[in-house]
């Protein structure tokens, strides 16, 4: 049975050597200029080190280009593109269509994944994409398993799937933290921890603590909880899905490296024993309840709501 690829985001050029051995088939990087929600921050040196280190362990390597550019920035895109082809990078994601006509003019070889977030959610819009010049297509965290299955039997393009990490419930390209700090106390409040990373926005009426936070790009509110299906793999695989992606952005590198084993170690069984898998799955998911930080349950997204139209 066919393997997914086990894509995982690093949080450094050393963390790849981590990952590789935990085993990890591809990882995602870049800089906040150009790419939205990174575990961690690679300037062109750092990507150029990654793409080396990667490839020595047989790994590839996407460049996160999928920020939504203004005119500002249009106009040094080429120059990046042309960066990161030259360093041999092994796709770029966008979801800017700035970023596919630069690709075209520059680098036209250049494989490119299609990732705008919230829109991946039929396979029409993937297929559409992949005329453009997609080969893969990044699907919206908000499906539900069935759509998600229905999308891959149509998909003349490679599909992705998140099956771990926090989702972002909300972006503005506006700064606004200052003005949640306006209104403390009424109702939702900024909430800072010491033993935290940045800031929080805390919903007392459903007890969820929301880590909230601002760069290049703007405002990023994330969810309070973790996906995690790595009990719940069997159906993509079967399907066909090309790529499970493990996103580690707030958390430690020990933490994505020993959810990346257990996801690892899921695959594998799922693929070559499925009977095996389905009799350890649950140690699997207890493995990585214990690896969570006292902040950050665990949940199924969408994986199992009810599609409403």
């Amino acid at each position: 049975m066919k393997k997914p690829e086990l894509l995982v985001t690093p949080t450094s050029v050393a963390h790849i050597d981590e990952l590789a051995e935990a085993g990890a088939d591809a990882v995602i990087i870049g800089e906040q200029r150009y790419g939205l929600r990174l575990a961690g921050e690679f300037s062109r040196a750092d990507v150029a080190a990654a793409v080396k280190a990667a490839h020595r362990r047989g790994m590839n390597v996407y460049v996160a280009m999928n920020a939504i550019f203004h005119n500002d920035k249009v106009d040094e895109l080429g120059d990046y593109v042309a960066f990161l082809a030259d360093v041999g990078a092994d796709a770029i994601v966008f979801g800017d269509p700035a970023v596919l006509l630069t690709v075209r003019e520059t680098a036209p070889h250049m494989k490119l994944h299609w990732s705008t977030e919230t829109t991946a959610t039929n396979w029409y819009a993937c297929n559409y994409w992949g005329r453009k010049g997609a080969k893969r297509a990044v699907l919206a965290r908000e499906l539900n398993m069935d759509a998600i299955l229905e999308i891959k039997a149509h998909a003349e393009v490679e599909i992705e799937v998140q099956v771990h990490g926090a989702t972002c419930m909300y972006q503005s390209k506006r700064s606004l933290i200052g003005s949640y700090f306006e209104y403390q106390g009424k109702v939702m409040e900024v909430e800072r921890k010491k033993y935290e990373k940045g800031m929080f926005l805390y919903d007392k009426e459903r007890d969820n603590k929301y880590p909230i936070f601002e760069d290049e790009n703007g405002t990023h509110i994330m969810s309070p909880n973790d996906v995690c299906i790595i009990d719940e793999l069997g159906d993509m695989i079967e399907a066909g899905i090309d790529s499970f992606k493990i996103d580690g952005i707030l958390h430690e590198p020990r933490y994505i490296t020993d959810v990346t084993k257990l996801y690892r170690r899921a695959i594998d069984l799922c693929a070559d024993d499925r009977e095996r898998y389905e009799r350890e799955k649950e140690e699997l998911l207890a493995a990585v309840e214990a690896l969570q930080p006292p902040h950050r349950r665990i949940d199924t997204g969408f994986f199992f709501k009810e599609t409403v139209y």
